[in-house]
């Protein structure tokens, strides 16, 4: 028994909350009553470790300008990768962004001219191709092999686009979202050498680096490769770890002097977004410095949520396959043994399950007959979802 109750359920409407009070306004296709578990937040509450320091700050009654270019901020975010990577981070690297997304727009903005291209591995993360083309850069797929339920690398692939001048940078999604791939030391090495020999910028988003299965070990892209750090720049934020996507702050790790000298041009001398609010500030330091036992009970609790849902799709489900993940809290369902079309499987999900998942088809071509399942929720919930899942199928 933990020290904390992930079993309990905490009351989300009636604060905003864009997976519950907004799922309709932006998801108008679901029902009033559709379960949500599609938004990559968690429904546990955060440590209260986190709660009581941000009582704190509220009580110090002043909410002004505040900065994150502190001592103990550093040695917060610094220290927390140091010790649970290895990987020690120069002071001088780390910089601040409102979130992972919007680091990414404007380092493809840095990096990429208009027309150039942008690598990406889908099935992937959907923003990625969305703010490649909002930016007027060209998307560049090298899809991920899915071969015997588990996704890998296509690096002949990926090589034959390297080559080709026009492309510009490669965007890795390490652990993947949303296959769960966890990738391994060589794996990487492997990836980053062709970037190597074809001068490709590569931006690392390892958000959900926290979040890993027992048995599974996350190596940080500067780690695996520190030969190339120079022209890797790491996308790092205590959001989905700490269940503070709220809060929007992340943490970036940039290399390269002249990348940093553009970063500052175009985040603080054009956009000015250099000041982060004060609560964010107050929960990552605490996050970091005091809440390790909690992100590792956490990683416990969702090991055993995937546990029970891949035993109950092997009882309930048999036509369903569940691609095993080796990080994140989500959970890749392999539907297409139904012979639905994506508009047909979400009909399904939405007016017969009643639960409201991301549908596989928005990570690309790739994903079309496959669901994705945010399991950092309450036992209660996930058998609640599953069950829902069950009734919908029955009879197909």
């Amino acid at each position: 028994m933990g020290r904390y109750d992930f079993d309990r359920v905490v009351e989300r409407e009636g604060t905003n909350c864009l997976k519950y009070d907004l799922k309709t306004t932006f998801m108008p296709q679901a029902p009033e009553d559709a379960l949500p578990l599609w938004v990559a937040d968690m429904d546990f509450a955060c440590c209260n470790k986190i709660v009581n320091k941000l009582h704190e700050r509220v009580d110090r009654e002043i909410y002004g300008y505040t900065s994150h270019k502190t001592d103990d901020y550093y040695d917060a975010v610094c220290g927390w990768f140091s010790r649970r990577f290895g990987w020690d981070i120069n002071r001088d690297s780390l910089f601040i962004s409102p979130g992972v997304v919007p680091a990414l727009s404007f380092l493809i903005n840095i990096l990429v001219e208009e027309g150039e291209g942008i690598i990406i591995q889908k099935p992937v993360y959907y923003p990625f191709e969305a703010k490649i083309q909002n930016n007027n850069r060209k998307v560049v797929n090298s899809p991920l092999k899915y071969i015997d339920g588990k996704y890998e690398m296509d690096y002949d692939g990926f090589e034959a686009l390297a080559r080709d001048k026009n492309n510009k940078l490669f965007i890795l999604c390490s652990p993947h979202n949303p296959v769960g791939r966890v990738w391994k030391e060589e794996e990487l090495r492997k990836i980053v050498d062709i970037c190597k020999k074809h001068d490709l910028w590569i931006i690392s988003d390892e958000i959900h680096c926290d979040i890993i299965r027992a048995n599974q070990k996350h190596t940080p892209l500067e780690v695996a490769c520190d030969y190339y750090k120079d022209r890797i720049i790491t996308c790092t934020a205590p959001s989905k770890s700490f269940n503070l996507a709220g809060m929007q702050i992340s943490n970036i790790i940039i290399n390269n002097e002249e990348i940093r000298a553009k970063w500052l041009d175009l985040t603080d001398s054009k956009f000015s977004i250099g000041l982060p609010n004060p609560f964010a500030l107050e929960a990552t330091k605490t996050a970091y410095n005091e809440c390790e036992d909690w992100i590792d009970e956490v990683n416990e609790y969702i090991d055993e949520n995937i546990r029970y849902i891949s035993d109950f799709v092997s009882e309930h489900l048999p036509k369903v396959k569940m691609v095993m993940p080796e990080g994140t809290y989500l959970v890749w369902l392999d539907f297409r043994e139904y012979g639905l079309d994506s508009k047909e499987l979400e009909n399904v999900m939405l007016h017969e399950a009643g639960v409201l998942l991301d549908e596989g088809y928005i990570f690309g071509e790739e994903g079309v007959g496959f669901e994705r399942i945010n399991v950092a929720s309450p036992r209660s919930i996930i058998e609640d979802c599953m069950n829902r899942i069950k009734v919908g199928f029955e009879g197909k």
